[in-house]
């Protein structure tokens, strides 16, 4: 099986600049479109939609409105990394694109070290790594 994951962007050029810049991944030329862009790994390819992408899948109705504030957040990607140093470097190059810190590098209660950002267009997602850099302790689950 290989994972395929869509965003629907304002700015396709702009989002597949950013994260191929964020995570070092290249174009995946082949499924160049004028209303899509992707990157491509093995095992994946991460794709970004433009505005026709809504009427193409019957998803008008679901196309946020302009000027209603930030849509509210129902899925997000989580990019998987090697190391914690990895996950601080990522969160550090994320913003340095233009994308937005929303919380970390913390430790997490099921033991990833993982940081919480938007993208320039404010989709958010993490970078996270199993395990936590040396002395850092698990906390407890949220209560």
């Amino acid at each position: 099986m290989k994972l395929w994951f869509h965003l629907l962007c304002r700015d396709i050029e702009a989002q597949c600049g950013f994260y191929g810049a964020l995570l070092a991944l290249p174009e995946a030329v082949a499924s160049r479109s004028p209303i899509y862009r992707a990157l491509e790994a093995p095992g994946f390819q991460f794709g970004f939609n433009a505005a026709p992408a809504y009427a193409l899948l019957a998803l008008e109705d679901r196309r946020p409105q302009a000027g209603a504030g930030a849509p509210p957040v129902v899925a997000y990607p989580t990019l998987m990394l090697d190391t914690p140093h990895a996950v601080d470097a990522a969160a550090r190059r994320a913003t340095a694109l233009g994308g937005r810190l929303r919380k970390g590098p913390y430790p997490t209660y099921y033991g990833q070290w993982q940081a919480v950002l938007e993208d320039p267009e404010g989709n958010v997602f993490r970078v996270a790594c199993i395990g936590l850099p040396d002395g850092v302790e698990r906390p407890a689950l949220p209560a």
